[in-house]
């Protein structure tokens, strides 16, 4: 698949690698892994990095970025003291496990506009919950900085569209964290789809949870040195602590402020940006979306349909267990989970793809493809469209559920035709940050 290259325009700083002098006729060229071993990244060439967010999330995103060996964690910034020193020792025991030096330190933040300010960060990964991802990713890219944005993209769709004019207007690089889109089952189950393996599409099934609930956690003592405020950021509607928003260091389990509407948007913007990703993937829907959403909760349950201009049905109905993506056409079915890839008939799982065979955009680490995309200048596999349309897909739902109506979609105007009441519930109002 061809991509669309972005316009120059930062670069990362790169030694020269050999100088020329007077008198010299020919010269050999030393590969630089001959200096430091095959595999070695010379520092002129690591991305440097610096987090925004540096909560349980944080963790994977940390060991995954450093394991590439493309790039080098220099900053990192948090309203919670003893989350951000917890991640900075992290860092630093992976140097030294390594036997590597982080030449140039790594400097801590509390206010994330000292970390954007310097010059010689090329990129931010914003690991925060997800009612600051618009906010941060808007002034990462003012201030020229690449970023991988963790999933969802964003809580609204006016959000959504508001950090895709943000990168494209300052020509910068976003990697949205559905690495799914890089892992090979994923890929596999999308090529037999769109190559028609499985007959006409008809009809997709995604598994995941259903939408956010209202507030109902009760007030709880701060934690010492953890700035509240800021961790409400741009919600203009207040909260009090409860330590499942933010919860301590020795918690075993995950922050559950993506269960409740401020913060988040429910299993259907968790999962769901996952899931509905491989679908839009699948239908070959990565700039668009459905036209149509229609309210099925039978007895209690949610249930949404989605309908697409091409006759295509996504159905949501959770059901108990794994979460996946299902696939059914006029010939077959393919059904992908994580580590899971079932198929009707079943030997279609085992179908090589021909010569002729369509084939998507091919990343085996998200993380790699990310780094590869800012050296390039180009759209990395989940670029900030791509992420945008995705969240899109789980914001509009999560409307149809709060309204409990059909609405009809635009994905063109990103609207709703003839209903004023989804229109205003597309954004939020925010607070500057």
């Amino acid at each position: 698949m061809k991509k669309e290259q972005l316009n120059p325009a930062s670069t990362i700083e790169r030694r020269q690698f050999l100088k020329t002098t007077a008198g010299i006729a020919s010269f050999f060229i030393v590969p630089r892994y001959v200096l430091g071993g095959r595999g070695y990244t010379a520092p002129s060439d690591m991305v440097t990095l610096g987090f925004i967010g540096t909560g349980r999330q944080s963790g994977t995103l940390r060991r995954n970025f450093l394991q590439t060996g493309e790039g080098q964690i220099v900053a990192a910034c948090d309203v919670y003291p003893a989350k951000l020193t917890a991640f900075v020792d992290a860092v630093k025991a992976f140097y030294t496990e390594k036997g590597q030096q982080n030449s140039k330190g790594i400097d801590t933040y509390r206010d994330f506009r000292e970390l954007l300010s310097r010059k010689d960060i090329d990129a931010v990964i914003i690991a925060t919950p997800d009612h600051w991802h618009s906010a941060l990713t808007v002034k990462a890219a003012a201030a020229g900085k690449d970023i991988y944005c963790e999933k969802p993209l964003s809580l609204t769709v006016a959000e959504g569209r508001a950090m895709v004019d943000a990168v494209r207007k300052h020509k910068r690089v976003l990697q949205t964290g559905s690495m799914q889109r890089s892992w090979p089952e994923f890929r596999q189950a999308v090529e037999l789809v769109r190559n028609g393996y499985i007959g006409e599409l008809k009809t997709v099934r995604v598994n995941v949870g259903g939408p956010p609930k209202d507030w109902d956690l009760a007030a709880e003592p701060t934690p010492e040195g953890l700035d509240w405020n800021a961790w409400l950021g741009p919600n203009t509607i207040e909260r009090p602590y409860n330590n499942q928003l933010a919860p301590p260091l020795t918690a075993t389990f995950w922050p559950n402020w993506r269960g409740y509407k401020e913060f988040g948007g429910g299993g259907m913007t968790d999962w769901g940006a996952h899931m509905f990703d491989i679908a839009q993937w699948g239908m070959e829907m990565d700039g668009s979306g459905p036209i149509e959403i229609i309210p099925t909760s039978e007895g209690g349950k949610p249930g949404l349909t989605y309908r697409y201009a091409n006759g295509v049905t996504m159905l949501h109905a959770p059901v108990e267990g794994k979460q996946y993506c299902q696939f059914i056409g006029t010939e077959g079915e393919v059904k992908v989970a994580r580590g899971e890839l079932v198929t009707t008939p079943e030997t279609l799982k085992e179908k090589p793809m021909g010569e002729s065979d369509k084939r998507v955009y091919f990343s085996d680490n998200h993380y790699k493809d990310f780094f590869k995309a800012i050296r390039n200048r180009q759209k990395p596999i989940c670029d900030v469209e791509v992420g945008h349309r995705t969240a899109s897909v789980c914001n509009i739902g999560n409307i149809a559920y709060q309204l409990n109506r059909p609405l009809r979609w635009n994905p063109e105007k990103e609207k709703f035709s003839g209903d004023g009441e989804a229109n205003r519930l597309l954004s939020r109002p925010m607070r500057k940050v």
